[in-house]
């Protein structure tokens, strides 16, 4: 499974988020983070569209999470920068070629789906146990609120 690279980087301003008394621009992510403005706004705006973040206005905006860290997951995330879509996408090829199975033998789920099924639903239930709280437990948080309370200023 691939996932791109704005995963990384919307994790990364959700944890930020998480610690930041006040709105925080997209800019001062980028710059953080050492990462592309134009690119990570788009990231960002996957983040509002799923409810995640909110956008404020004025010269005081930037973002802000929608909820408690501890309510929102890195499957959250994950789905809301790549999408919902199953990594693995059953084509039914034992329906195709020489050894063309009919369609009647083709009424449940073959093992290669079965497995496949089986370790995204690992894996999502996985992410769905972490928390942006969980991940801010892993960071210098000290370091992070000093960092923002001196932007904000």
């Amino acid at each position: 499974m691939k996932l791109s690279g704005g995963v990384e980087w919307a994790l990364h301003c959700c944890v930020v988020l998480s610690q930041a008394e006040s709105p925080v621009p997209t800019a001062r992510l980028a710059e953080l983070h050492g990462v592309s403005k134009t690119y990570l706004a788009k990231h960002l705006q996957s983040l509002a569209r799923a409810g995640l973040v909110h956008p404020t206005e004025g010269r005081d905006g930037g973002y802000v999470l929608t909820r408690e860290p501890e309510a929102i997951t890195v499957l959250d995330v994950v789905q809301a920068v790549d999408g919902t879509e199953p990594a693995f996408r059953c084509t039914e090829i034992r329906r195709q070629g020489v050894l063309a199975a009919p369609p009647e033998q083709c009424r449940s789920p073959c093992g290669i789906a079965k497995v496949m099924a089986g370790a995204e639903q690992a894996w999502r239930a996985s992410l769905s146990g972490v928390t942006i709280a969980d991940l801010g437990a892993t960071t210098d948080l000290a370091v992070l609120k000093h960092i923002l309370a001196t932007s904000e200023t």
